[in-house]
This record gives structure tokens, sequence and C-alpha cells, in this order.
């Protein structure tokens, strides 16, 4: 069993390298302007598309939080169980649920949510190894897009707080972009927060000894973010920054 295990992953990595030479291959095609022009024709329309269609299914949900975290992640882990809590707790205070929509800790949100007879959203990528979505996402609120960057429009969009549970790039991607967006004033201010102080507590420290230290970063923006340890404590941002402005849940 090891060794055909070890012979499909040789196979895998060897396919992965070949496709990475030919994209890196293509970056330097010279190409005609029929092709160029056809190419990016189609490449806007399906842009276009995929902004019409996560805007007409999310403009419906009502206040949700999303829930980002590693798609590694399996159901015996306790940052899986913790999120599946939160998710819970989320929907018990009026919130829909939204993840990205695959495995791990995405999963655990969708499965928290549908527990709690929630929302549960999933906003899905299309992978080089095919992600699907999840077994516990409402059947239509599951969207699933090629694009990144479409995507990352429609969390920020569409959430009224961001739960960002460990992960690796992508959980760091999703938590600067936003980070970036509410410090450049590009988007109005809503509640950040990181769960797990041991596992986040090192890129906190970095940020302060050296991003702030640098003067990378101004000391206050070290504000937009909380970081907490559990659930209930988690939650309860979200509650506390919209009950400054008697706002809540309405569904």
């Amino acid at each position: 069993m090891a060794t055909k295990n070890s012979k499909k992953e040789k196979t895998i990595k060897i396919q992965d390298a070949l496709e990475e030479e030919h994209r890196i291959r293509q970056a330097f095609k010279d190409k005609n302007w029929a092709e160029i022009k056809s190419s990016d024709s189609w490449v806007i329309f399906k842009v276009m598309s995929e902004f019409v269609e996560g805007f007409e299914k999310l403009a419906k949900i009502g206040p949700c939080v999303t829930i980002f975290g590693s798609a590694r992640v399996k159901p015996n882990n306790p940052y899986y169980k913790m999120a599946e809590n939160i998710a819970e707790q989320l929907v018990l205070q009026g919130y829909g649920v939204i993840t990205g929509g695959g495995p791990g800790i995405m999963e655990a949100g969708n499965k928290g949510a549908r527990k709690a007879s929630g929302k549960s959203v999933g906003l899905n990528i299309f992978l080089p190894h095919e992600q699907k979505g999840n077994i516990y996402i409402d059947a239509d609120k599951l969207i699933t897009f090629d694009y990144f960057f479409v995507r990352k429009v429609m969390f920020v969009k569409y959430s009224q707080g961001f739960i960002v549970m460990p992960g690796g790039f992508g959980t760091i991607d999703e938590l600067s972009e936003a980070l970036t967006l509410i410090q450049t004033k590009k988007i109005g201010r809503f509640p950040i927060v990181l769960v797990g102080k041991k596992f986040w507590g090192g890129m906190i420290e970095w940020i302060k000894k050296v991003l702030v230290m640098e003067k990378m970063i101004s000391p206050e923006d070290l504000d937009l973010f909380n970081l907490v340890d559990t659930p209930e404590e988690a939650v309860a941002v979200i509650d506390e920054f919209y009950g400054k402005y008697l706002l809540s849940p309405n569904f």
C-alpha cells in the first residue's frame, strides 16, 4: 500500500511540475491580436457572470459572519470543534454563517450553522485538485468560483464580521485583505476576530515588534483586530461591536 501511494504521489508531482512549466512557457509565448482579444473577452464575460451570480444570491441572505480557516483540519482537531461551536453560537445570536465551502474549518463552520438550523453559505472555488462543496451548505447557498478575487469581494461585501481560525496562506490572505481595506478606509470597519492565542501569538508579536517598530503600520492599526481563545469570546466581540450601534440581526 505504501508503495502504491508513493507512486501515486510521485505521478501527481510530475504532473504538477509539467503543468507549472507549461504555464510559465505560455506567459512568454507571443500571441497575435485575435488570440489576445478572444482570450481576454472570454475572461471578462466569465468574471462578470461570477459577480452577477454572487450578487444575486448573496443579496438575500441577511446578516452573516464569515468563518475562515484551514481546509486541512480534521474533525477530531480541537480547532474543528471550536469552529463548529462558534458557528452554532453565531446562529443562536441571529447571524448566518459563510465559509469558503470546502473541508476542514470551513466544513466545521457550515456544520455548526446547519446544526443550529441557521443559514449556511458556502463560497467554494475550483482548484487544481478539485475542492467540492461540503455537505452542510444549504443547497441554494452554494456558489463555486473560478476567480479568487471575485470570491474575496463576496466575502467582504456580504459579511458583518470575520472569524479567523488557524489556517495557512489562504486564511492569511483573506485576513490581510480585510485589514488592508479597513486600514485604507476602502470599506467600513467591521469586527475581525483571530481565534487561538497560541497559534496567532507569534505573528502578532512580529507585527508589534517589526511592523510597528519599523513604522510600516501605525500602533492604532493593532486595534483593527481582536485575539481571543474561546468560542464565547469570539461571538462576544461580534455582539459587542454591533451593540455599540444598537444593531442586531433581524432574521
